[in-house]
């Protein structure tokens, strides 16, 4: 009898379970979630004449996904209405003529340009304020600080304001050329500032979670780097300017296949920089001004398997655009060569961490060499090879 009435309230006791996460969630989670309903309305609304069923239904996707993300990750409540009311604000301000980017607001802040050129500005900021705040923490040995608090909220700012350029530019596209509008995913230059969003993002969620702003420097130096290679290539190569959609990238795969693809780039090079530090702690037998070594492992661990997920899903995806678009899922292009040379290294990593049980120096360094696997995919091929893939050249 005992061992009946067990067996009947062990579902009971499991149904309590999952209902916890749904009473988990509060006033201000439900009203992100309509919020991002309500922006999802007007856009279907607002434009049905350039959407198609495929894009109605990414729309869609997009909008559960972000509410399920602010769900999960509670400052993107905040973070996200905010990007969209600035860009909002800043299609109010262009009044559907392009010639009015000379306006102050636009000119200076809210035009697509001005908005990265604030993100670049502001990752510089954080980067000076990670290194220094990481090496006051060490001289008082405490966790965090004043300026490393800056750090953090620098890093915010950066994000917000690539991705509210990014959504500037989008509509900017279609001021300029109103039957070639298209999402900015489509040359180096877009994906650069998108991959940016993306890791300071990723970072930002990971510091909350390990407790890892002494660990910022690393990877906002990385951040920095990029930095440099836009401002380059917005001079040299004026790619800043917005360009009409070539044949082959005229399909809604891409709205889907490149976002995808930049969180697995994101969280890879991330980790690597998480390597790096990791290694610095492991040579030095402790360093005061960084979080212990099984802390990083364990964030560079988190990384590259969020990473190695979403990669897994762009190649799925790439496969299936390449079946759309030349008839075949899989022709061992140069580009596709090397994403299946990146997924191997990884798959390879994660497999040795969890199933053979390998920690410390070995996979610290492997992430690391895994960056460049990853650049050599992401921009490599694009220089010195060619193929199918190569129409995002330096």
């Amino acid at each position: 009898m005992n061992n009946a009435t067990k067996t009947v309230k062990l579902p009971q006791h499991h149904l309590l379970q999952e209902r916890s996460f749904w009473r988990s969630l509060n006033i201000a989670d439900w009203l992100f979630a309509a919020f991002i309903v309500l922006v999802a309305v007007m856009a279907q609304f607002k434009v049905p004449h350039q959407m198609d069923v495929y894009e109605v239904s990414i729309l869609w996707g997009s909008a559960v996904a972000t509410i399920l993300l602010g769900w999960f990750f509670k400052p993107m409540r905040w973070f996200v209405p905010v990007a969209i009311g600035l860009a909002y604000g800043a299609v109010m301000l262009y009044a559907g003529n392009f010639d009015n980017h000379n306006k102050f607001l636009l000119r200076y802040f809210l035009s697509s340009q001005s908005a990265i050129m604030w993100q670049c500005a502001t990752v510089f900021l954080a980067w000076f304020c990670y290194i220094a705040g990481a090496l006051v923490a060490a001289k008082q040995q405490r966790s965090t600080n004043t300026l490393l608090g800056m750090g953090t909220a620098l890093g915010w700012v950066s994000a917000l304001a690539g991705f509210a350029g990014l959504l500037v530019r989008w509509h900017e596209s279609y001021l300029l050329r109103p039957d070639a509008g298209h999402i900015p995913v489509s040359n180096l230059y877009e994906v650069f500032i998108l991959f940016m969003v993306i890791t300071a993002l990723m970072y930002l969620y990971y510091e909350a979670k390990f407790s890892l702003q002494r660990a910022g420097a690393f990877v906002f130096t990385f951040m920095a780097g990029v930095v440099c290679f836009i401002l380059w290539y917005s001079i040299a190569r004026e790619a800043h300017q917005i360009q009409p959609l070539i044949p082959a990238l005229q399909s809604w795969w891409m709205k889907i296949h490149v976002p995808a693809n930049f969180i697995g780039y994101g969280a890879f090079c991330m980790a690597a920089m998480l390597g790096i530090a990791e290694l610095v702690v492991l040579r030095k037998n402790g360093v005061r001004w960084l979080p212990d070594a099984q802390t990083i492992e364990e964030a560079m661990y988190k990384a590259i398997a969020v990473g190695f997920l979403f990669f897994t899903i762009a190649t799925i995806l790439g496969a299936l655009w390449a079946a759309d678009a030349w008839g075949r899922y899989w022709s061992w292009d140069p580009k596709e060569t090397w994403a299946f040379i990146v997924w191997l290294n990884y798959a390879v990593w994660l497999h040795l961490r969890l199933v053979a049980g390998w920690r410390g120096k070995v996979l610290a360094w492997w992430a690391i060499i895994g960056l460049f696997i990853t650049a050599f995919a992401f921009v490599g091929v694009n220089m010195f090879l060619s193929g199918l893939h190569s129409y995002g050249t330096l």
